[in-house]
Order: structure tokens, then C-alpha cells, then sequence
């Protein structure tokens, strides 16, 4: 039953043929216009394309992939989809393939690398002109496809110690400790840090964070407190309750791994009549839109989030339009860098 019904939907596909028959056009001409080549005729493209409309024509993408030896087709993988961080960096990734006619595969690894790995097998295996990834935790076997895919990669969001081919990013590690610093500066002395989920940029702010607070003497581990569950402004307020409770009040600000914990610990700061920023400092991370609209305005660390998704493409392009020298180009690292952004919430 199954094998007719396979053969029934194939004998009712619309083809090329019958696109050209509806436009009163020849089949390359449909091809032509299909495949978005210049030289044909502005009122000849509308009547094959409103054929198309017409009859629900769905070119098929191998083949012209064997004609063409170009797919059209950029794979992008995001450890979250539902993690408004990455909603700048696809919109700059869309703002360059979409005015060149390009279409993006998009993939959520949910912060595992072997669910990372698979879906690179599977986009790989849609013949993508270039592949662009989120850090640099790929497993081996992913790094290894990557490699030998012959196409540009590019990973993004982190400074990768070695990056497979293109590098955009910031270094996660200077932007903690550099917060960390800010603190000080402001003279704030025991300061904590509130984390969730804990992926390897996280850690790499923590460890930033540390590395300052432990240079100034100023490091006390009872003021870190983490949990492996995702990030929420719930969560933020529960892990500063927990900071809190353990220091028993004895900490004058709180660096957040990013925006929604530290939106939650500015709430809770209300709660407990905590004067911010005179007595308490909040910071976060990311630069979400809601942080300059809190009540206190959130001290944040802007990313450049767009910049990093737009550049990404950019490079690959460039790339494209130069494969005869791309077997030469040694890897790269873009270092779209980071800004502190003073808001109300610190002093």
C-alpha cells in the first residue's frame, strides 16, 4: 500500500515540464528562472513564476545542485532556538543570505555535542555551501567532517584556542574578568556570581571572573553559586535567594552569567529592601533588550551578537567567491569584541 501511494504522489508531482507548458515558455527557460540566472526577460520571469504560484511547482534541489555544483544552502547550528540570545545572530546571518538568494538550515543542538555531531552528519548531507557553528566543543568525530568538508566553517560566540577554519567570536574569559575589575573599581568588595546551565562559555566567564577577584585577594568560593538547570529570571531569583542565605548578607554585588538571572536577582534585591546600587550591585550578561528598561536599568555586557552572525556570512561568501585560493587560507579568528555597559544597577 505504501509503495502505490509512493508512486501515486510521484505520478502527480508538478514538473518542470508543466510549469513551461502553463507559461507558454521552453523547460530551460523555467530552469533559468528557477535558478535566478540573469539574461531572462522581466515579463517572461513574472509569467513562469505566476505558473509556479499557480500549480505549486517545488523544484527539485539535487538536481539542479548537479547542474549548478551550488546548493544555495548555508547549515547553522545553535545550542537553543528558544534562547533569545541568538535571535540578533541569526537576524544578521538572514540580513546576508536572504538579498543573495540563499537559504539557511537551522539546526538545535541543545547544548550537546553529540546531538551537534548528528546534526552536522545530516547537514553535510544536504550538500551546504558552508556551515556555521557555536563554539568550539565540537566532539572529534564532528571536528573531523568539518574538515574534511571542503566548504567554509565558521564558529562563533567564543574565542576557539583552535579554530577549525573561521574563528568570529569575543574572548568570554576577558569579558568576566573585565567585569570582575568594573566591581572593584566601583568598590565593591565581596562580590559573588550567580551561573545556570554552566556551558563552556559560561565557565570561561567564571573563570575570567575568578582570576581578578583572586589577583585582588578578593575571591571568596562560598560567594559562587551555580546549577546546571537553564536560565529563567525564576531561576535568577532562586539562586540569589541561595547567595544570600550562604553569606548570610555578607556580599555587596553579584555578577550574573547573563541577562534573565541577573533580571531575577534585581527583583529579589526589592524584596529584601537591598538599596542597589548604593549598597548592593547587580550586573548581568548579554545585553538583552529588557535590561535597559529594568527598574533599575541593568548593568550588562553587550556582545555584538548581530555583528557576529552578519560577519560570519560575510566571510563565507568571501570565501565562495575565492575557492581558488581557499585550500591556502590558514585559520582565522575575528574578535568582534565586547563593551561594558554602565546602567543604574552598579554605582
Amino acid at each position: 500500500m505504501s509503495r502505490f501511494m509512493a508512486k501515486s504522489r510521484s505520478a502527480n508531482r508538478v514538473t518542470l515540464k508543466d510549469v513551461a507548458k502553463k507559461a507558454g515558455v521552453s523547460a530551460i527557460t523555467v530552469s533559468r528562472v528557477v535558478n535566478d540566472y540573469a539574461g531572462v526577460r522581466e515579463n517572461i520571469r513574472e509569467k513562469v513564476e505566476a505558473a509556479i504560484s499557480e500549480l505549486g511547482y517545488i523544484s527539485n534541489r539535487s538536481a539542479s545542485i548537479l547542474a549548478s555544483s551550488r546548493s544555495k544552502l548555508i547549515g547553522v547550528l545553535i545550542p537553543s532556538l528558544s534562547n533569545v540570545v541568538f535571535n540578533n545572530v541569526l537576524r544578521g546571518i538572514y540580513d546576508i543570505t536572504g538579498p543573495a538568494n540563499y537559504q539557511v538550515l537551522l539546526a538545535d543542538t541543545h547544548y550537546s555535542p553529540i546531538e551537534e555531531e548528528r546534526s552536522i552528519r545530516t547537514l553535510l548531507g544536504q550538500s551546504p555551501e558552508g556551515l556555521i557553528v557555536t563554539g568550539g566543543e565540537q566532539t572529534n568525530a564532528a571536528k573531523a567532517m568539518l574538515k574534511a568538508s571542503g566548504i567554509p566553517v565558521v564558529q562563533i560566540m567564543d574565542k576557539v584556542e583552535s579554530p577549525i577554519d573561521i574563528n568570529v567570536g569575543f574572548s568570554h574569559f576577558e569579558a568576566g574578568a573585565a567585569v570582575a575589575q568594573s566591581l572593584l573599581t566601583k568598590s565593591y568588595l565581596k562580590i559573588g556570581f550567580i551561573g545556570a546551565r554552566m556551558d563552556p562559555r559560561t565557565c570561561s566567564r567564571l573563570a575570567g571572573f575568578k582570576s581578578v577577584l583572586t589577583a585582588a585577594n578578593c575571591l571568596d568560593s562560598k560567594l559562587i553559586i551555580t546549577n546546571p538547570h537553564p536560565s529563567s529570571v525564576a531561576m535568577g531569583a532562586t539562586l540569589f535567594r541561595e547567595l544570600m542565605a550562604v553569606t548570610e548578607g555578607d556580599c555587596d554585588a553579584v555578577f550574573c552569567c547573563n541577562d534573565d538571572l541577573a533580571l531575577g536577582a534585581l527583583h529579589e534585591c526589592k524584596k529584601m529592601h537591598l538599596d542597589v546600587p548604593n549598597k548592593f550591585g547587580v550586573f548581568g550578561f548579554n545585553d538583552i533588550e529588557m535590561a535597559a528598561y529594568a527598574e533599575p536599568a541593568l548593568s550588562s555586557v553587550s556582545v555584538n551578537r548581530y555583528q557576529m552572525g552578519r560577519r560570519a556570512m560575510e566571510l563565507i561568501f568571501e570565501r565562495l567567491n575565492n575557492l581558488e585560493v581557499s585550500s591556502n587560507i590558514q585559520p582565522s579568528y575575528i574578535n568582534t569584541g565586547f563593551e561594558l555597559l554602565m546602567r543604574k544597577s552598579t554605582r
